[in-house]
């Protein structure tokens, strides 16, 4: 639940549904496009200037992306990230996954299974 009149402002004590909040999806753009027609949507929930919470959605498919600082966990789906640079192991995402991304990371995310997960980023 969000605090009327401040669109992006949790309500302190009231909880917020991030699993099932309605998110609206945009294709990604063709140039970020590996494999397939992915779209993605997301929904700031609380953004007080030191930090940001919101819902991140990627339907099936495959993007390159570079990525944000954040930590985030997944809330639904199934998927993999690859690290292009700097060169680290894929890492298999399902529900319950905690990662954290640094700023410049270049990925390759390859969603089998429609992505949802829950990010604070600073």
């Amino acid at each position: 639940m969000t605090v009327p009149g401040e669109p992006g402002r949790l309500v302190p004590g009231a909880p917020a549904d991030a699993a099932s909040a309605a998110l609206e999806h945009e294709p990604v753009p063709s140039e970020q496009v590996v494999a397939g027609a992915p779209t993605t949507g997301h929904l700031v929930l609380d953004d007080d200037r030191d930090r940001t919470i919101g819902v991140w959605e990627m339907s099936v498919g495959a993007m390159r992306d570079v990525e944000a600082d954040e930590v985030f966990i997944v809330l639904a789906g199934a998927a993999t990230v690859e690290f292009e640079h700097p060169v680290l192991d894929a890492v298999e995402l399902r529900p319950g996954s905690v990662v954290r991304l640094e700023a410049g990371m270049r990925t390759i995310w390859t969603v089998r299974q429609t992505l949802r997960k829950l990010y604070v980023a600073p």
